[in-house]
């Protein structure tokens, strides 16, 4: 009920999209619902039982799903394996019939801090998805930077390398200059 109320809320003073974030299925189906126009679901990941939950109500609502590499195992290390829970995604969504037009990949951002080859992975996972399946991407930024020092400059050195992987929705902060002058360039 709380979700649905806050969506209508937001709804009357903006008519941007809604992007509706909750591990509560009941909660994504009732957000989803409360929408005007067409919401984003974040999301789905490559679990069996997280599919089975989530594309039904994609497919019902006609809503636009964010889809996470990760599976039982975690994130993979990999971009090879990350590319595979999205082909397992995007695959398993066309059961569903839902399009890979409807479908935002989420390579996942680890922090250079700890898995610095990581990083790497994460941009060469985006090319794969973006050359083999066909589909749109998105990534959190500012995970890579986390625990470093000069964060806003970290986050827009790799906004720019995600963007020449081929990133298409970066999730960033609009009130850094930095990561600004990135998208600016872009």
């Amino acid at each position: 009920a709380m979700i649905a109320e806050v969506i209508r809320e937001v709804q009357s003073v903006s008519n941007l999209p809604i992007q509706v974030d909750s591990s509560d299925i009941a909660a994504i189906e009732s957000g989803v619902r409360a929408c005007n126009g067409r919401p984003i679901i974040n999301s789905v990941n490559g679990k069996a039982e997280n599919m089975a939950q989530v594309f039904p109500i994609v497919k019902k609502y006609g809503a636009v799903v964010v889809g996470l590499t990760l599976d039982e195992s975690g994130i993979p290390q990999h971009a090879e394996d990350r590319f595979a829970i999205a082909k397992k995604i995007v695959d398993t969504a066309a059961t569903y019939g839902i399009p890979k037009e409807d479908i935002l990949i989420d390579c996942l951002t680890l922090t250079a801090a700890a898995q610095q080859d990581a990083v790497l992975d994460t941009l060469h996972a985006i090319q794969l998805v973006k050359q083999r399946l066909g589909v749109k991407t998105v990534l959190g930024l500012s995970n890579v930077s986390f625990g470093l020092p000069n964060r806003p400059l970290l986050n827009s050195i790799f906004l720019s390398a995600a963007f020449g992987a081929g990133l298409d929705a970066p999730i960033l902060n609009p009130m850094s200059v930095d990561m600004m002058k990135a998208v600016d360039t872009f």
